[in-house]
């Protein structure tokens, strides 16, 4: 099969993780740590943080963190349990994230993963497209993950072949090694064929909260013979998908928006968007999203 390129609409409309990357509709205020903000909580959970007034202060355009350096992490813990009793840190993971400054990538305290969001802070993640080539050498297929229904987040629904949060002390490259492993069952020497993308900046409202979050994607081809297998349970199951299928479930809510946007950037990248003025539409709705490029 020779290259296939899909049909899409130019009309940003049409693909529905463009529209939610940045959906912002709930009152927040900033989030300030160290004077910088850092990240921004939901005006609906201001009162359930009253109890700790002494640590986080409520002021009338931010909540600020007055604990010092050394109690930060101490008061995080305290903070961040009671608000998970409460419900309100949903999806708790026992896996320790940093919390970073959005600017300068500064380390400014380590807490629960699941608090991220919570507090609005900013992650990042690693996801990588995992494709087949035609005859031609260009992409002819996609591996398309499905989410297990048990995950606490976007059960059940597709996701890239891998991806992950990075926790504290491992890199984008690190969490890519590892959950390609987990999520895939490949090797470090596979996975060192992989290439990086853009980085795609997610800020939206969640139901947990805010999600913030900065995704470094990956390409990987996969070869004859090589077929991912889940090693974790994570992945209900892992299915190769047409060019045509893959891009019509990341214009549509089936895919996690995340997965979506990691998925689209790799269709648009390998100019599998037509007609022009469709892929012209998406780089620019995509190009709104970027953080960067490596």
């Amino acid at each position: 099969m020779l290259t296939e390129k899909v049909a899409a609409s130019s009309s940003v409309e049409s693909w529905h993780a463009l529209a939610e990357a940045r959906k912002q509709q709930r009152p927040r205020r900033a989030f300030v740590v160290d004077g910088e903000h850092v990240g921004s909580v939901d005006e609906a959970h201001l009162a359930a943080l009253q109890p700790w007034s002494r640590w986080v202060e409520e002021q009338e355009q931010a909540v600020v963190l007055t604990a010092g350096a050394a109690e930060r992490e101490a008061v995080f813990a305290e903070v961040n349990a009671r608000l998970h009793e409460q419900g309100l840190i949903r999806a708790w993971r026992d896996e320790p994230f940093p919390l970073l400054s959005p600017t300068t990538g500064r380390v400014m305290a380590v807490f629960e993963r699941a608090s991220a969001r919570f507090w609005g802070t900013l992650t990042l993640g690693a996801h990588c497209n995992g494709w087949v080539a035609g005859p031609d050498g260009q992409p002819g297929a996609m591996w398309i993950a499905r989410r297990s229904a048990t995950k606490a987040t976007d059960p059940g629904k597709l996701d890239n072949l891998i991806g992950g949060g990075v926790p504290w002390g491992q890199t984008p490259w690190d969490t890519l090694v590892r959950e390609g492993f987990e999520e895939a069952g490949l090797s470090p020497a596979q996975m060192a064929r992989a290439t990086p993308g853009r980085v795609i900046e997610v800020d939206r409202d969640v139901p947990e909260g805010r999600q913030f979050e900065r995704l470094q994607v990956f390409d990987l081809e996969l070869r004859e013979g090589e077929c991912p297998v889940n090693q974790d349970g994570e992945v209900a199951e892992v299915g190769l998908w047409s060019i045509h299928h893959t891009y019509a479930a990341a214009s549509t809510d089936k895919m996690t928006v995340d997965a979506a946007l990691v998925t689209l950037d790799f269709l648009l990248r390998r100019k599998l968007v037509a007609p022009p003025e469709a892929a012209a539409a998406l780089e620019e709705g995509l190009a709104r999203l970027c953080a960067g490029t490596t």
